[in-house]
Order: C-alpha cells, then structure tokens, then sequence
C-alpha cells in the first residue's frame, strides 16, 4: 500500500468522525496559536528595540564611570564618579570626532496644573541635539546662553508634553519639576519605542542647571561629574582607533597608569545586549508557549489508542489479506501527523488574528507591538508534525503488533 492510499484511508477514517478529530486537534490548535501569539510579541519587542536604538546611529560611543576599589573589593561598573565637563571639552579637539555632548541622568516629577508624571530627566549641553540624532517638533532647544545662566528651562519630549499638556502648546508654559519651577522652551519629534529608555518619555534641561537643582553633581580632581560622554565619530569602521585615542586622553588626565576608570562603549555594543536580553525573553515566551503542544500531542496519542481499540478487527482483516507490519504503521502515524498537521496550520491562523489584535495595546507605559515572521510559522508547524509523530508512534506501533488472528476474534 503507497502513501497515497494510507492518506485516503486516514482522511476517511478522520472524516468519519469530525467531532472526536476537532477535539483532538483543539490541544494542538491552541498550543500553535499560543506560540505565535508569544513569539510575535517577543520579535515585536526585539524590532522596536533594535529601531529605536539603530534610529540615533550607528557612529555613537559612550563613554561611562567605570569602577573603583575599596579595601580590595571592586564596585560595580558606572560606580565611579570619575567622568567630568571638562573631560568632555578634552575629547572635542581629538580628530574624527564631530560632536561631544556630556550629560546628568536623573528624575523628576513634572507637573503641569492638575497633571503630573514621573521622567528620566537629563542634563544636557546644545551639542547633544546633533551627537544624538535627535530633533525638535515645536520651539528651541538648551542653548550655550541657557547653560552658562544656568537657566530654569526645559524641553520635553513627546510623551510627556501630552501627558502634561494634552493637545495645548506647551512652549512658553511653566512647570514644575521636582517642586521647582522651569520654563518649557520646546518639544521633541517623537521617535517611538517602549520601556524605560523611551527617548519620548524624557526631558532635557540645561546640563548645569541638572547638576546645581536636580542632581547634585560631585567633584572629581576640581570637575563637575558627569553620568556619561556622548561621542560621535565620522565613521564606524575608525571605532578602534577613536577609542584608542579616547582611552589615552583620560588616562593621562586621571594620571592612570593601570586599571581604567572608565569604560567604553559603542552603539553596537548597546544593540548586542538589547538583542541579547529581547531574544532570551523570546525564547522563554515561545518555550511556555510550547507546553501546550505537548499537552495538544497527549490528547492525540490518548485517542489513537481508542482508535486502535475501536479498529481491532479491521486492523485483523487487513493483516489477514496480506497488509505488512509496516503498512499497518504508516496508516496510523500519517492519521496523528493529519491531525497534528491541521491543527498547527489553524493554530496559525488563530495565533496571526490574536497578534494582530493585540498589537498597539498598551500596559501601562509600554505598548505591545508584534512582528510574526516566517521562521516562527515554520516553527511552529514543523514542532506540532513532531508532536503528532512523536506521540503517534506508540498506539501506530501497537496496532502494527497486533497478532491478526487474536486481532479478528476480538469483540
């Protein structure tokens, strides 16, 4: 018997009972639609993040504290408190090197009359509008002017200013950030993304107007500190040796003369590890998921055994009149790859419309966004065929060893 026949046989024997087929595939079909659904929104994730990162550039180095030692235990990366505004205004002069903009990191409560939220906010020089890719939707930017005064003003970005301001025009308006009060001088163009480093959910304020009000930045060898040094270099493929200059400036600036207090990194570097981080949450998403396939190939192998008792005596018949041991395996295993099969292709098909349904929701400040591509159908489809082989080999492989003449004097 060729394939062919064993798959007429198997879609009449499915056919002949639709109902006990459809309960059976409904395991498989949610497990598929499950996985989908979990792996859309993992490679959402990882495509929002890689845009969002990619978006500012790909010629950007940072330029962080590194660690100190303290009665011989070493402290976390970034502890230091070893960058200043004048180490930033050193690199300046080093070639390949187009923009400089040190920056503070800290956070404020911003409130505009009866609305309020929490942002990251930094402290900023006029140089880090071009270093970082970024541009202005409404109004101006911090300016040489504002950080010399010291200047109470601030620039929001998109998801604030319509927190605070809804539709209305926040330019010229006041609030207060952290009980103080500081003029909104523009907007930010809203670049998208999620999470905790949304460029949209960030202000920016004068970088020393963030060190006297806002963080209270300390002193390093008589220097204002710094959270990090934002550089832009002409060129990529001349990383290696701007960061070889870099290294040497701070060096003898900081009289270092063995372990570094700073750590360089650059915007790949930053793209690796999101990826890194976005790909294992995938992964784990897409592995819960799967649970549910084995508990889908279960309830096949559950009823191909009731199927092989309810077909004792044909399976006898059909030995008698000269089918193979063989012949009576593949009829069983190609029924539980169908209905294995099948189901993963609605699961499919339900786990698309699920993604695309819940694709924009937002939870809380993040929005979930999906991405379904070929691989993880393939996945999917190809992993619900195992499942329906795997768990189908035993009742095949039981009714294969059935003896036929006790199979024909079975009742």
């Amino acid at each position: 018997m060729n394939f062919i026949s064993s798959l007429r046989i198997a879609l009449r024997s499915i056919g002949s009972n639709k109902m006990r087929a459809g309960l059976t595939m409904l395991g498989i079909i949610i497990g598929v639609m499950a996985v989908i659904a979990m792996l859309s929104i993992g490679r959402g994730m990882q495509n929002t993040v890689t845009q969002q990162i990619t978006s500012i550039g790909t010629n950007l180095l940072y330029v962080r504290p590194g660690s100190t030692s303290s009665s011989g235990v070493r402290t976390a990366e970034g502890s230091a408190t070893t960058l200043t505004k004048e180490d930033a205004a050193a690199l300046e002069d080093l070639p390949n090197i187009v923009g400089v903009a040190p920056q503070v990191e800290s956070f404020g409560q911003m409130a505009y009359l009866a609305n309020n939220t929490n942002a990251r906010v930094l402290g900023v020089t006029p140089e880090y509008l071009e270093t970082m890719n970024t541009k202005l939707a409404n109004g101006e930017f911090v300016s040489a002017a504002n950080v010399t005064a010291n200047s109470a003003v601030v620039v929001l970005g998109s998801e604030v200013a319509k927190i605070l301001f809804d539709t209305a025009d926040p330019v010229g308006q006041t609030i207060r950030i952290n009980g103080q009060v500081f003029r909104v001088i523009g907007v930010m163009e809203a670049k998208g993304g999620t999470g905790f480093m949304n460029a949209d959910s960030q202000a920016y304020v004068p970088l020393t107007t963030a060190m006297t009000r806002l963080s209270r930045a300390g002193q390093f060898r008589g220097g204002n500190t710094v959270s990090v040094i934002n550089v832009k270099i002409t060129d990529y493929a001349l990383q290696d040796s701007v960061v070889q200059e870099i290294s040497e400036v701070l060096r003898e600036r900081h009289h270092i003369t063995l372990t570094d207090d700073f750590n360089i990194s650059s915007q790949q570097d930053v793209l690796d590890a999101a990826n890194q981080m976005t790909g294992a949450l995938t992964i784990f998403l897409g592995g819960l998921a799967a649970i549910s396939l084995i508990v889908g190939g279960i309830g096949i192998m559950n009823i191909m055994l009731v199927s092989v008792t309810e077909r004792t005596r044909e399976i006898g018949i059909r030995k008698a009149v000269g089918a193979r041991r063989i012949n009576i395996l593949t009829q069983f295993l190609t029924e539980a790859i169908i209905l294995s099969v099948s189901g993963g292709l609605i699961g499919v098909v339900f786990g698309a419309i699920i993604a695309k349904l819940i694709s924009g929701v937002s939870i809380g400040s993040t929005t979930l966004t999906t991405s379904i591509e070929l691989d993880s159908v393939l996945l999917a489809v190809l992993f619900s065929a195992a499942v329906g082989l795997f768990f189908g080999s035993y009742p095949a492989n039981r009714a294969a060893s059935l003896h036929p003449i006790d199979a024909l004097r079975y009742e």
